[in-house]
């Protein structure tokens, strides 16, 4: 695609990815959009069919067809016989492949972007229909939820099928200059992080090669052997116990003091066989022990059956609660997820991949998340989160964190706000931490005003992180991997060289440019060579890919000036250089004391043998 040309996109879905995905089309390539929905009034179409360019360029707004049931006709309408390439973006899988199955019926050749979940379903997908990116949403919000929940503690990883990268803390890796590849942010005691700044020694937030391209270390929960055992003796059944126990251990000490010759192992045993109802009356005892007699009986009477009741109820629960896999046992320092949908669900599986403690919370029992909650072993409450009683469940008093990842935002901050208030109520005047709380918020200005009234400094968007890197692939490029510097995004991303591009034949350190993009290695035409250090002599060839990491307005620049010529010049291939030996080389040559003249000949050309 020419770096010139004004291209046309269609885009099917009516979602908050398809909405930020419109914009980033319109806004950051100047794109011309059409949107296929269901409806005008679906979920973000009124939104989508209102967006605008922001900055008064060509693009104009997004044309919109309504069409409630996907066919060939409704793609020929749109005009994805002509078109760049073709999003798929609903939120179902199957929808998706289906709409991608008659995308390709009507156009061979158009290049297809589709949104799929299910990693194997994908990789069939890309394999099947040619020309086709296969891309999952929270995959690449996954990891800025996680390291936004875990602060500090842990780097934000970038898996390359070559390399593992990582975004970390400059101090962090101190003892590692040379694997630094750039400095990504500065972020210290700043409101807004300068990203990709011009002094990158200044960043004090690096991307690094990872010690290791080997997968992170995985801790399994391993279940508790006394599992079973705590769930028998709840609270009510340890209070109903006690009583019991009390009651004979009195009956005990006073048949024990009344009775002359009775001493207190049989004076137990007394107890107890009255108690359950053993023993026979004694019409010669003292006024004392027949009043114990008949306190044991009735206590027996009464206490038994609600004993029995008891672990009966405890006994249903604990089977209940061990088959569905929910809490059954008191936890801290762990992680709680409310929402188990998409992101839910990958979330839920990088923390769990760090060897953290997950407690995960939803009012579905057949969300997406669930089952893989199940898979992993991890606590899974099925109930609707907002609501104090069912965080304390998930005993939000002692967890480190609180993800709370739900599509809809007022109910994300109505959560928030009730888990944050119980355990500040129960970490009160201990001295523990402050719980961190992360939100999903789609609006940009409401996750402005959160943080001002609420002091909630941790959102972020799926849409608004998944976004760049659809935009990319329809455009025709990679991009690996997403990394969150506070709600912005910076975009890995793998480029070819276009033949004639503007770019070739210049040298590495120009593609770097502070504030939009900075070229971390160079994939050379040979097989298997990536060039980390990079040379600053090195100019660039067509059979190069350039490995970067970019603002999404630096990876739209950086499209144009690698995008190929129209008409490229020839590759001219280089020659190879014929080494003589040192001796050939330094032998001196003798200088003739005077130089014959060349024979005559017909000008413009040699002299012949014959001539």
């Amino acid at each position: 695609m020419s770096g010139d040309a004004v291209p046309r996109f269609v885009v099917w879905g009516a979602n908050a990815l398809a909405q930020r995905l419109v914009g980033e089309l319109m806004n950051t390539y100047s794109a011309h959009v059409t949107v296929i929905v269901p409806s005008a009034s679906a979920d973000q179409a009124p939104e989508i069919a209102e967006l605008v360019p922001e900055d008064g360029g060509p693009a104009l707004r997004p044309a919109m067809i309504v069409a409630p049931r996907l066919n060939q006709e409704v793609f020929r309408q749109a005009g994805i016989e002509t078109a760049a390439a073709v999003a798929l973006v609903d939120r179902d899988d199957v929808a998706n492949v289906d709409a991608a199955l008659i995308a390709r019926e009507v156009s061979p050749t158009v290049r297809l972007v589709v949104r799929l979940f299910n990693p194997v379903l994908g990789d069939g997908i890309a394999s099947m229909l040619g020309d086709c990116g296969v891309l999952s949403g929270s995959e690449f919000a996954a990891p800025a939820f996680v390291a936004a929940a875990l602060g500090n503690d842990t780097p934000t990883y970038v898996r390359l099928p070559d390399e593992l990268l990582m975004a970390a803390p400059r101090a962090d890796v101190a003892d590692r200059p040379d694997d630094v590849l750039c400095g990504l942010a500065i972020t210290e005691g700043l409101a807004e992080p300068v990203r990709l700044p011009a002094d990158e020694d200044a960043a004090d937030l690096v991307l690094v090669r990872a010690p290791s391209s080997q997968p992170r270390p995985v801790r399994r929960r391993r279940p508790h052997p006394m599992r079973a055992t705590r769930l028998l003796f709840g609270r009510n059944l340890r209070l109903a116990l006690l009583a019991l126990a009390g009651v004979l251990t009195t009956g005990t000490v006073t048949l024990a003091l009344t009775r002359e010759d009775t001493g207190l192992l049989q004076a137990g045993y007394l107890a107890v066989l009255t108690a359950l109802g053993g023993a026979d009356a004694d019409t010669g005892a003292s006024v004392v022990e027949k009043a114990v007699a008949v306190l044991l009986v009735v206590t027996g009477v009464a206490l038994i059956p609600t004993v029995t009741a008891l672990i009966v109820d405890v006994v249903v629960n604990a089977r209940l609660a061990l088959a569905a896999g929910g809490l059954t046992e008191p936890v801290s320092g762990h992680v709680i997820v409310v929402g188990l949908g998409n992101i839910g669900a990958r979330v839920v599986r990088e923390l769990h991949d760090f060897g953290l403690d997950v407690v995960a919370i939803d009012r579905m029992e057949h969300a997406r998340g669930v089952s893989v909650a199940r898979e992993l072993r991890i606590p899974v409450l099925i109930r609707d989160a907002n609501n104090a009683e069912a965080l304390r469940a998930a005993s939000v008093e002692t967890c480190r964190a609180l993800l709370v990842l739900t599509t809809d935002d007022v109910t994300n901050l109505e959560t928030a706000l009730i888990g944050r208030a119980v355990h500040g109520q129960a970490q009160r005047g201990t001295g523990g931490a402050k719980l961190r709380v992360v939100l999903r918020l789609f609006d940009e200005g409401f996750a402005r005003r959160v943080k001002r009234a609420f002091g909630i400094d941790h959102s972020r968007s799926v849409s608004y992180l998944a976004a760049p890197a659809f935009a990319a692939a329809m455009m025709g490029r990679e991009v690996v991997g997403a990394i969150s510097v506070g709600r912005r995004v910076l975009l890995v991303a793998e480029l070819p060289v276009g033949a004639g591009s503007e770019l070739e034949g210049q040298l590495c350190p120009d593609v770097s440019r502070p504030g939009e993009v900075r070229l971390i290695a160079v994939r050379t035409g040979r097989v298997g060579q990536t060039l980390w250090s990079l040379p600053d002599r090195r100019p660039l060839v067509r059979t190069d890919r350039l490995l970067v990491v970019a603002t999404r307005a630096g990876l739209a620049g950086l499209l144009s000036r690698t995008a190929a010529s129209p008409d490229p010049p020839p590759l001219v291939e280089p020659k190879p250089l014929r080494l003589l030996s040192t001796a050939v080389r330094h032998r001196p040559r003798p200088v003739p004391d005077s130089v014959p003249e060349p024979p005559a000949g017909p000008v413009g050309r040699p002299p012949t043998p014959a001539e």
